[in-house]
């Protein structure tokens, strides 16, 4: 993928060479707008958003950007862990008690989440929440052997019962609770960016924490985009050329702290253990959407190195990059340089 996209823009900058008549032509030739790059930032899903498009006019940039931001206010609104108020907290207090209908959203995302969960036996599960609840990393506690052992068996994606004609959720165990931190922001790029298309615009960025969506290139270049070394905060591991993609990336550096053992706790655990998955840095997704971008990474990030590539390389359109708890760099195929 990685080697097309590069070809790609060689080929690019090769047929756009203009003859110097033509381009003195379209110089003398009056100019009645003035595009520009505008850029707008905002914080949503407790998380930055950043935007950045190729447009005209200011005023309508301003009201496009607007659209756009308040996308990731209406899907916290749906879909927080955080917010006593959200569709999905309604959800996970009366889903064990009766089916539960549910806004196409976030059915949707219920929907894609599922997918994942099959796809990676389980890897990626909505329902560590079950557990995942009893983490708070900014007072830096989290829970005992014994208190994730009594709710271990109710993280399995498969007592989440989705009735697709209905447009309803039922939970089969009793105590099951759902968080969609893990896919929830990769839906709101993807409805950012559908906003964007809306609005006729061609090139742009859009992010939200470790999930951004490519619209496009940027104006004749790609865009360049850098996936963080894990222990470093203004380093970059790699940098890589990209255009009308999205890619995302989970990493044991977002939300963590260090325990009285020494050890890392951070969000990303694994549903078999109820704890922080170890043998991981970092896991980058390639593809089309954010929303299955953004499930896939943790699903990587959970599996590890050799299981996770190789779930990965039976995906169309999918390439990842997987940095391990030992600073070696792991790449899909799409992304593996050429033989010499």
């Amino acid at each position: 993928m990685l080697l097309q996209l590069l070809s790609s823009f060689r080929n690019r900058r090769i047929a756009g060479c203009i003859p110097s008549a033509m381009l003195l032509f379209m110089v003398l030739l009056p100019s009645p707008v003035q595009a520009q790059w505008f850029r707008y930032t905002d914080t949503a899903m407790t998380t930055p958003v950043e935007l950045e498009f190729w447009h005209t006019h200011q005023s309508s940039a301003d009201a496009i950007a607007v659209d756009v931001l308040a996308v990731f206010h209406q899907v916290d609104r749906s879909m927080s862990r955080y917010r006593e108020d959200s569709e999905l907290s309604g959800l996970n207090r009366q889903a064990a008690v009766n089916p539960v209908p549910v806004s196409p959203d976030l059915f949707r995302v219920l929907a894609k989440a599922r997918e994942v969960a099959e796809l990676s036996s389980g890897a990626f599960d909505v329902s560590f929440g079950s557990i995942g609840y009893l983490y708070d990393y900014r007072a830096q506690q989290q829970p005992s052997d014994e208190e994730i052992r009594s709710r271990l068996d109710r993280i399995n994606y498969q007592d989440i019962m989705l009735d697709e004609a209905n447009q309803t959720v039922f939970f089969r165990r009793k105590g099951l609770l759902v968080d969609l931190g893990g896919i929830a922001k990769g839906y709101a790029v993807d409805l950012g960016i559908e906003r964007l298309v809306q609005a006729g615009v061609r090139h742009a960025r859009l992010s939200a924490g470790g999930d951004m969506r490519l619209l496009g290139d940027k104006r004749g270049r790609p865009w360049l985009v850098g996936v963080r070394d894990p222990r470093s905060d203004k380093r970059n591991a790699v940098v890589l050329p990209l255009a009308n993609l999205a890619i995302s990336t989970s990493g044991d550096y977002e939300r963590f702290f260090i325990n009285d053992q020494g050890e890392r706790v951070h969000h990303i655990l694994s549903p078999g253990t109820g704890k922080s998955v170890r043998g991981v840095q970092s896991v980058t997704i390639i593809g089309n959407d954010a929303l299955t971008t953004d499930g896939l990474s943790t699903a990587v990030f959970v599996l590890g190195p050799e299981k996770g590539l190789e779930m990965i390389e039976k995906l169309p359109g999918i390439d990842a990059i997987i940095i391990d708890d030992q600073r070696v760099m792991h790449f899909s195929e799409g992304l593996a340089p050429p033989e010499s």
